[in-house]
C-alpha cells in the first residue's frame, strides 16, 4: 500500500477530502491566483475528478498552470506535495495562502529593507522575514508565522482556533515572531516567547497590544535590534577573546587596529569592539574637575545611531561618564552634523532611530546641537575638553576597528573649539528646552512631531518587552524604554 501523500493529508485537514469541496476551493484559488500573481490565464484553470484522483495517489504530478494554482492554494511546491506525508501529527496554520501573501506584500511595499516570505515549503513550516542591512548592518532573518487576527474591544487577538499551531510554532527555543494580520488594516508583531507565555495564562485568545502595530517606529526598532542582536551573537566568542587583550592598548596615547586584524568580526561586532575601546579611552583621559566635555559625533544615520539605543556597553559608559564628571555638576554637550541631503536620503524608520538616539542624549541632560553644513561631516569624532585637551575617538567611517589619539596642544584645542563654536551658532536645533530642540530636529528630519510623540507615548506606557526580546547579553532594551517614556511626555 502506497503511503499517503502530503497533498492528500493537506486537503483532508483543510476539509477538501471530497472532490466537490476540492473543486470549489480549487476554482476559487485559480481566480485569486490570476489576480494576485498577475496571470489572467490562471482564472479558467480547472481539474477533473480523474486528474484529482491521480494527484492524490501520486500517479501524476500537477504541471504548468494547474501546478501553479495548487501551489498558490496550499503554499507548498508540487514536488513536495507529491511526497509521502510525515505521519507525526503536524498542526497546520489556519490561514489562507492568499491572505499570507497579501500581508507580506503590504509589509514589503512599506520598507525597503524588508522581504517577508510568508510560507514555508512543507506542511506546518513557518515563513522567513529577511531584514537587510544598508551601510552598516550585516543583515539577518527571523522565523515568522502569520495568523489572521480580529479586533475585539480595542485589542488585536489571535483566536483560539489558531492556538494549537501557535503552541507548535513557539515550542522551539530559537528566535521567532508571531504576526497577526487584520488585512488592509496592518500587521501586529509579538515575540514568540512572549506568545508562549501568554498562552500559558489564557485559553480563549492570544492578544497583541495595539502599540505593536508594525509602522515606521516599530519596524525600525525590530530591524535594528534583530540585526544588532544576531550579529553580536555570531561574534560572542570572538568579542570575549578580543576584549581580554585590550588592557595594554589603553595606556597608549595613540592607537589603531585594522579590520583585517580580526577578520571574523561582523560589521556590528567591529562596531561594538571599537565603541567599547573608544569609550574606555575617553574615560581614562577625562580629568576629574575639568570643564564639561563637548562630544562631536560623526553619526548621521539611524543605522549607526541604533547602537546607542541597544548596546548595553553604552549604558556602562554613560554611568562611568557621570561618575567622572559628578563634582562639576554640568553635563557634557554633544554636536552632530546631519546635512539635509543625508537626512532626506534615508528612510523614515531610520530617521526615527536617529531622533530617538538624540532624544536619549537630551534625556541625560546633554544639550544637543546639530549643524547641517555638508563640509562638516568630514570631521571625525572627538571630545573637546575646553582649554585643555582634544581626545580623538573613532569607530565608524574608516577601515579600522578604532582609531584614537590625544593632544594637549593649545593650537589644536583652539582649532577644535572654533569648529564647535561654529556648529553651535549654526545649529538647527533651536530652543531653551529639550522639547524645543527635539521638535526642531524632528522638523529637520521631516518627521511628524504629533505622530512621533503619540507613538512613543503608547509604546513607552505599554513597554516593548512583548515585541523586542534580546538574546545577546551585549544588548539591552532598558535605555530604549526610558527614551520612549521621556519622548512620550512632550506635548504632541
Amino acid at each position: 500500500m502506497r503511503p499517503r501523500t502530503l497533498l492528500r493529508a493537506l486537503l483532508t485537514e483543510r476539509g477538501c477530502g471530497h472532490f466537490a469541496t476540492f473543486e470549489e476551493e480549487f476554482t476559487r484559488s485559480a481566480q485569486l491566483a490570476a489576480a494576485k500573481l498577475n496571470r489572467p490565464d490562471l482564472a479558467t484553470v480547472t481539474a477533473s475528478q480523474a486528474t484529482w484522483k491521480r494527484w492524490l495517489s501520486g500517479d501524476q504530478i500537477p504541471r504548468s498552470d494547474a501546478g501553479a494554482v495548487l501551489e498558490f492554494m496550499l503554499g507548498v511546491d508540487v514536488e513536495t506535495l507529491l511526497r509521502p506525508a510525515v505521519e507525526r501529527g503536524v498542526v497546520l496554520p489556519q490561514i489562507a495562502p492568499s491572505a499570507a501573501r497579501d500581508a507580506a506584500r503590504l509589509l514589503n511595499s512599506m520598507f525597503d529593507t524588508s522581504y517577508l516570505d510568508p510560507l514555508g515549503r512543507a506542511s506546518g513550516m513557518e515563513g522567513v522575514w529577511h531584514l537587510d542591512g544598508q551601510r552598516f548592518f550585516d543583515g539577518t532573518s527571523v522565523a515568522v508565522q502569520l495568523y489572521e487576527a480580529d479586533e475585539q474591544d480595542g485589542r488585536v487577538v489571535i483566536g483560539a482556533h489558531h492556538h494549537a499551531h501557535v503552541r507548535a510554532f513557539t515550542r522551539a527555543t530559537r528566535r521567532a515572531l508571531v504576526l497577526g494580520t487584520l488585512g488592509d488594516e496592518g500587521l501586529y508583531a509579538i515575540d514568540a516567547a512572549h506568545a508562549r507565555r501568554q498562552l500559558a495564562v489564557t485559553a480563549d485568545t492570544l492578544p497583541i497590544s495595539t502599540p505593536y502595530k508594525i509602522d515606521d517606529l516599530t519596524y525600525g526598532l525590530l530591524w535594528a535590534m534583530l540585526n544588532l542582536d544576531d550579529s553580536l551573537l555570531a561574534n560572542d566568542h570572538v568579542l570575549h577573546a578580543e576584549k581580554q587583550t585590550l588592557e595594554p592598548l589603553w595606556a597608549q596615547r595613540r592607537s589603531a587596529v585594522a579590520r583585517s586584524a580580526v577578520p571574523d568580526l561582523t560589521n556590528v561586532g567591529s562596531a561594538w569592539l571599537g565603541m567599547y575601546f573608544c569609550a574606555e579611552h575617553i574615560i581614562r583621559r577625562l580629568d576629574e574637575g575639568s570643564s564639561p566635555p563637548v562630544f562631536w559625533s560623526p553619526v548621521r544615520t539611524g543605522e549607526e545611531a541604533a547602537v546607542w539605543l541597544f548596546f548595553a556597553s553604552w549604558t556602562q559608559f554613560r554611568h562611568a561618564l557621570q561618575e567622572r564628571l559628578a563634582d562639576d555638576g554640568a553635563p557634557p554637550e554633544r554636536v552632530f552634523c546631519i546635512p539635509a541631503a543625508d537626512a532626506g536620503a534615508s528612510q523614515r524608520y531610520e530617521r526615527i532611530l536617529l531622533w530617538l538616539a538624540v532624544a536619549m542624549m537630551e534625556r541625560d541632560g546633554q544639550t544637543i546641537s546639530v549643524c547641517a553644513e555638508p563640509e562638516y561631516k568630514r570631521i571625525d569624532g572627538f571630545v573637546l575638553v575646553p582649554g585643555r585637551r582634544v581626545i580623538s575617538a573613532n569607530w565608524l567611517g574608516s577601515e579600522g576597528i578604532w582609531h584614537v589619539d590625544t593632544t594637549d596642544s593649545l593650537a589644536d584645542v583652539s582649532a577644535y573649539a572654533q569648529v564647535v563654536d561654529h556648529a553651535r551658532s549654526q545649529s538647527v536645533t533651536k530652543g531653551d528646552s529639550s522639547e524645543e530642540r527635539l521638535r526642531s530636529l524632528a522638523h529637520h528630519l521631516d518627521l511628524d512631531w504629533g505622530w512621533l510623540v503619540r507613538r512613543c507615548r503608547e509604546l513607552g506606557a505599554f513597554g516593548i518587552a512583548g515585541m523586542l526580546r534580546p538574546r545577546s547579553r551585549l544588548i539591552s532594551v532598558e535605555e530604549l524604554e526610558g527614551v520612549l517614556r521621556f519622548a512620550g511626555e512632550f506635548d504632541g
